[in-house]
């Protein structure tokens, strides 16, 4: 059984909320500055976030609901929607700068307890490696980008999430293997992708479009990470036994919660 060394984190909806309230306003944005009448709603995020990668949601955007769109001025439409998303993500670092996009509940504070215990510090996640700088450098907390060892992001793999390939980039930067990590996500796309790179220590935290997802392989899923005066709610998870915790227990998601959940998986107890 291996020791418990990393914890692996997701970004979006998973350290922060960003999709509705962030990314979601930045697409806008950026089809408003091309002259496009493209609007996304909170509805119609929610099903584009089913494909992973922000260029690849807006060709499944136009795939379905513009398929007789033509890029100006003679472009190649792939060509078009790069330059789009850079755009979308010029717009969503101004918003991240504003400070409008906190920390989601608990996460600081497991980030410190990881810190200070010696547990390394890795993301894995599918969005741009500016736009996780952004967030890290704009949340409050000085230095906190330089806490991540490894920031597997963006176009790095050749497939994204459900594939695995992200997380096995970032086992091979860390150095580690699938029984020395935790992960903390909060998609499907994503739980699958961590599942399939073989780290079945998987906690998921809910987010705004995640709650009706299945999660059912996740070893613990819960609505937040919470804090000791503000705890979360255990939604399910295959090693709730194990822990000894019922579904709507309130919990606090906190560095040996987390040792105790690997070491149940891991010696097989969940």
């Amino acid at each position: 059984m291996g020791q418990l060394q990393a914890l692996i984190f997701d970004v979006d909806g998973t350290l922060a909320d960003t999709e509705r309230d962030g990314h979601r306003v930045a697409f806008n944005a950026a089809f408003a500055e091309a002259g496009l009448n493209w609007q996304w709603s909170e509805a119609l995020y929610g099903e584009l976030l089913q494909v992973t990668g922000g260029k690849e949601r807006i060709a499944r955007y136009c795939e379905r609901y513009c398929p007789d769109f033509v890029a100006p001025h003679g472009q190649a439409l792939q060509d078009f929607i790069a330059g789009l998303h850079q755009a979308k993500t010029r717009h969503y670092v101004a918003l991240l700068g504003q400070g409008g996009v906190p920390l989601r509940s608990g996460v600081l504070r497991l980030l410190r307890e990881a810190r200070a215990a010696g547990v390394r510090l890795a993301i894995a996640t599918t969005t741009t490696p500016e736009n996780v700088t952004a967030l890290l450098n704009h949340v409050g907390e000085p230095g906190l980008r330089d806490w991540f060892e490894v920031i597997a992001a963006g176009d790095v793999v050749p497939r994204k999430k459900p594939a695995p390939d992200i997380f096995t980039l970032a086992l091979e930067q860390l150095g580690l293997t699938a029984a020395d990590c935790v992960v903390i996500e909060d998609s499907d796309n994503g739980a699958a992708a961590a599942l399939a790179a073989g780290l079945d220590t998987l906690i998921v935290t809910l987010s705004h479009y995640t709650r009706e997802q299945d999660f059912s392989r996740a070893a613990l899923v819960v609505d937040q990470l919470g804090e000791r005066d503000a705890p979360g709610q255990v939604l399910g998870g295959t090693a709730v036994a194990a822990l000894e915790v019922q579904a709507e227990t309130e919990i606090c998601v906190d560095l040996e919660l987390i040792k105790r959940l690997h070491q149940a998986v891991w010696s097989g107890c969940a």
